[in-house]
């Protein structure tokens, strides 16, 4: 999954470990990804969180996608930031899932992400008549 999505790449995210319910990943903060106030720009920080979460909630197989998810900023990123972001599995029941993810700068937490994922049934196209 990580392999196709390009916009995470195209940011440099890469991904450095990967097991069932599990993911790391690496971004530096990049000049394009500041804002007026010369911090990571919000934005960045969630897709950064977001791409951890769902690479842990699809190492089970089935394609899984975001039912929701929350994010608390703690502390702010500066360009030349290396962040990791490590998600964790908390719990999977029926087709859903909660995962945690925090992103951080060395030892300091910079984000807390919170992701909720659902299982995607199987879709048939039907063909035209």
């Amino acid at each position: 999954m990580f392999a196709a999505d390009e916009a995470s790449r195209a940011l440099g995210i890469e991904l450095l470990e990967h097991g069932e319910g599990t993911a790391v990943l690496r971004m530096t903060v990049t000049p394009s990804m500041v804002n007026g106030h010369r911090i990571a720009h919000g934005g960045y920080l969630f897709l950064f969180a977001d791409t951890a979460f769902a690479c842990a909630c699809n190492s089970h197989g089935p394609l899984t996608v975001a039912a929701g998810a929350d994010i608390d900023f703690v502390a702010p990123a500066r360009e030349g930031d290396v962040l990791v972001a490590t998600a964790r599995e908390r719990t999977r029941f029926g087709r859903s899932g909660i995962y945690d993810v925090s992103v951080l700068r060395g030892d300091e937490v910079i984000a807390e992400f919170r992701g909720r994922s659902r299982s995607i049934r199987s879709t048939k196209t039907k063909e035209s008549p």
